[in-house]
């Protein structure tokens, strides 16, 4: 329906997109540029582009998104940048003003506690390029105004958004072109099924100079040989996360809580700085938790999942995660993605229940593997569809027939045929 009511082409020539690529202190992978090329043509058309990039954690799709930026803004047109979390849009925020800022582009940050940016740098005035802003659910419920015309929406994570969310954000645009992202791999007959409207880009290939990840399993009660482990890393002067599921202790829950913990922490890592971070703590005081560990710090950070995306600290190499039989495959993939991103060997170790062992079997495909679309196949076969691409997703239905979506084949036929049904309708 989107694409029926046309729109306008938002493709700068690619001047201030050479211009960056060249700058970048690394090589861009093969997939980022093919991937960058495709989006391309589709911002040059007259139609509105509805893509979804996928990319395994770590495959770089934030440089995707900003040379789709680039263009859009070159042409004269504003981007905004949509991330679930406070933490993710600040991460974005400070990565943007620093790639983008030298160009004499405009970057702004919204969210619900906190506005900055929008200083057009002294040498960029009357350029005529568009604006970026990026924020979380506060760019659809605050009073932000495009003043060129909104070209181009990415929403990142998107899985975390509900349908009407990510429609309230492209609303504010006249057809502008739609670029929705997950870093949360979907198996290809997903893919297929449920996001058959979407043109699909694939990020299949990780950037060069990340280390590697040794992932293993052991039972909590081995918590004292962990924390030995630990210890060791953190005399090299590395930094670790330690992950729990829950923030206070539950009655009705066996599982470990950070608060309880985070003193247990301080004993076994005595004379290291340890600090905390969870949901219920204060927008400020999460900035700077984060800050103080990015700078080096903190060695230690316990926390919960809020850590699942946007943080990047290349010089943490260890992750411990608690009652990780209670996690799904694939938020486990994407935790242990916080880990891996500098030059050093990189320890993911998940720690069971004993009494919960029977559901260790399941996690030694991430032992076998750090391919997040086999993790996203494995995760289909045990928990089925739904769970795989979360419950956020408006109208997905509770599908019984799993082994039917392993069968690539039927699934394209059965796609064709109902658009053949469509078309005649």
């Amino acid at each position: 329906m989107t694409r029926q009511q046309g729109g306008v082409a938002h493709c700068g020539s690619g001047d201030l997109l050479k211009k960056f690529l060249s700058n970048l202190p690394f090589e861009p992978t093969g997939a980022q540029l093919r991937v960058s090329d495709e989006i391309r043509k589709d911002l040059a058309e007259e139609l509105p582009m509805i893509r979804l990039l996928q990319g395994d954690v770590g495959a770089g799709k934030t440089l995707v998104a900003a040379a789709a930026i680039l263009l859009v803004v070159e042409a004269g047109f504003d981007a905004a940048l949509m991330a679930p979390t406070q933490i993710l849009a600040e991460q974005h925020f400070i990565t943007f003003q620093a790639w983008f800022e030298p160009l004499g582009i405009t970057v702004k940050l919204r969210t619900g506690s906190k506005e900055s940016g929008g200083e057009l740098p002294l040498f960029a005035a009357g350029n005529g390029l568009g604006t970026l802003v990026i924020g979380t659910h506060a760019l659809i419920h605050g009073n932000e105004t495009f003043d060129n015309g909104l070209g181009l929406a990415v929403i990142d994570e998107q899985h975390k958004f509900g349908v009407a969310q990510r429609q309230a954000l492209i609303d504010q645009g006249d057809s502008p072109d739609v670029l929705v992202m997950t870093a949360t791999p979907i198996p290809r007959t997903l893919t297929l099924a449920f996001y058959g409207d979407l043109d699909v880009s694939i990020l299949d290939e990780l950037p060069k100079g990340r280390g590697k990840i040794v992932t293993g399993i052991r039972l909590t009660s081995q918590t004292d040989k962990a924390a030995a482990f630990v210890r060791e890393q953190l005399k090299e002067g590395r930094q670790a996360y330690i992950v729990y599921p829950l923030i206070d202790e539950s009655e009705k829950i066996s599982a470990g809580a950070v608060t309880v913990e985070f003193e247990e922490w301080k004993k076994r890592l005595k004379g290291y700085e340890l600090t905390l971070l969870h949901g219920r703590i204060a927008p400020d005081e999460k900035d700077r938790v984060m800050e103080d560990f990015r700078k080096g710090k903190a060695d230690a950070l316990i926390s919960t999942t809020v850590i699942e995306v946007g943080v990047d600290v290349p010089n943490a190499n260890i992750m411990l995660i608690y009652n990780a039989e209670r996690f799904g495959l694939a938020q486990l993939h994407q935790l242990r993605g916080r880990i891996g991103r500098g030059e050093h060997t990189s320890y993911c170790i998940l720690m069971c229940d004993p009494e919960n062992s029977t559901n260790r079997e399941r996690l030694k495909i991430l032992e076998e593997t750090r391919d997040g679309f086999i993790i996203a196949e494995e995760d289909l076969n045990q928990r089925g569809p739904g769970e795989v691409l979360g419950t956020q997703q408006s109208g997905l239905p509770d599908l019984k027939f799993v082994e039917f979506l392993g069968d690539t084949k039927l699934v394209a036929e059965a796609r064709e045929i109902a658009a053949r049904m469509l078309e005649e309708e």
